[in-house]
């Protein structure tokens, strides 16, 4: 079995420091006129040469997408993922390109976008049709290892809570084609259109899940099982939970901040999994909503909590969720990191605040473009 993000299966489940895999989506970029080129398989063709079948194309032909083998060692992982950018980004660079991990493209004329030639494609192109129009959007992944799939879905009632709290934590998509549309995650509202995605819905067991999957298929709401695009999904193949709500991270460092957080929360769902607690059953609404405002605002002013449906400052709502999985980090070994980066966050701002920085100084679209080309690669927290 190919060792990926989406397959850490090779070693046997560790329940203090299951293996976690990261998936990050970029986009292609001209460096001269600075908008998103076509471009992305001869990228991937260049950049296969070292990463192999860690990089393929994705949806459109703006995308590459590169995948971290599974690691139990958050430090190892955060190289890994520093590898692939750098790989990634030298690909592009022999062949006059760029690359930037934005969540939404800065410049160039997406609507709608160059589809990669596939056949899957096309029959999603068939089934979803306008919906593509604003899918030249890139999301980070992480891939967490666990007992079996049963366990996955019972984990991901327990992770619904801090889905927003992620979202606001790794906002970097506040540009739209040479916009700044008032949001610090634009990927999210463009995402949350389709049929089958957005928060995850409470399930009781694998059984329901599988269910209402069969039931999706059957209505033609899904294409296969990789449509299923709910924000926490178990792998229809492996017993891993994929937790895909957040825009691609700016920098490698925060892509193994997001992995350490959401690696926390996972173990510390298994341990209440494991002591018979079936997770909170939210308001789908005040979900929506707590969506919305952590899309909006990312980790300036304000966000709200799901499950009590209180107006918290976004620190809050950060202390809160170190609070929850603090003793998962201390086990993991990953609490001073998780607590030193998140200090950076706060003060450096997410990577939407850091993009309208560069925007502020010289009101140029490009420069942000020519910061996230430099913060892709050699980004440093500090």
């Amino acid at each position: 079995m190919t060792e990926t993000a989406e397959s850490p299966q090779p070693a046997p489940f560790d329940a203090v420091r299951p293996l976690v895999g990261v998936e990050e989506e970029y986009l292609v970029v001209d460096p001269l006129t600075r908008e998103v080129s076509p471009q992305a398989a001869e990228v991937i063709a260049q950049a296969a040469k070292e990463l192999g079948e860690r990089t393929s194309t994705e949806i459109t032909r703006f995308q590459v997408e590169a995948k971290t083998p599974p690691r139990a060692d958050l430090s190892d992982l955060e190289e890994q993922v520093r590898r692939m950018r750098a790989a990634t980004a030298a690909a592009a660079r022999e062949r006059g390109l760029a690359v930037v991990a934005s969540g939404t493209p800065v410049l160039g004329d997406v609507v709608p976008p160059l589809i990669t030639d596939h056949p899957r494609y096309e029959i999603g192109i068939a089934t979803y049709r306008s919906l593509h129009d604003e899918q030249a959007i890139c999301a980070g992944h992480v891939h967490v290892h666990l007992p079996d799939r049963e366990k996955a879905v019972l984990v991901s009632n327990h992770l619904r809570p801090w889905l927003p709290v992620l979202i606001a934590m790794t906002a970097n998509s506040p540009m739209w084609t040479g916009r700044d549309t008032g949001y610090a995650s634009w990927r999210t509202l463009c995402w949350t259109k389709w049929p089958v995605a957005g928060p995850p819905p409470y399930f009781s067991s694998l059984a329901e899940f599988d269910e209402l999957v069969g039931r999706l298929t059957e209505v033609g709401a899904l294409v296969d099982p990789g449509t299923i695009f709910w924000d926490v999904r178990p792998s229809s193949r492996l017993p891993t939970l994929e937790i895909r709500v957040t825009d691609v991270p700016a920098t490698a460092e925060e892509s193994a901040l997001l992995a350490a957080v959401v690696r926390a929360l996972v173990v510390t769902a298994l341990g209440r999994v494991a002591a018979g607690d079936p997770g909170p059953q939210l308001s789908a609404e005040l979900l929506r909503v707590a969506y919305w405002r952590a899309a909006r605002d990312g980790l300036d002013g304000y966000g709200i909590s799901p499950a009590t449906g209180e107006l918290l400052t976004a620190g809050d709502l950060l202390d809160a969720l170190v609070r929850h999985s603090r003793p998962a980090l201390e086990e993991t070994g990953d609490l001073e990191m998780v607590t030193e980066r998140l200090a950076w966050l706060r003060a450096a701002g997410t990577g939407a605040a850091r993009q309208r920085a560069a925007l502020a100084e010289r009101g140029r679209p490009a420069d942000v473009v020519d910061y996230l080309v430099e913060q892709t690669t050699s980004g440093v927290l500090g």
